[in-house]
């Protein structure tokens, strides 16, 4: 969860930035900030989740095939 909190920071304050450099708009930047960061923020959590079950049942499969 750790990694997934430090990637939110990261990504608010680069979609703030660059809102706010494209649009000129504290509003529109800070707008940007909660709405596009949080939403993929959940998703790369859930994206995370899937690639540990991925590589979970790559490892089983290596370890149960004979040698």
């Amino acid at each position: 969860m750790n990694k997934t909190l430090s990637f939110a920071i990261l990504h608010f304050s680069v979609a703030f930035t660059l809102g706010y450099l494209f649009t000129g708009s504290l509003l529109v930047g800070g707008m940007l900030a909660l709405v596009e960061p949080a939403t993929n923020t959940v998703v790369f959590h859930f994206h995370e989740k899937v690639w540990k079950r991925i590589e979970a049942r790559r490892a089983a499969r290596a370890t149960a095939l004979p040698a």
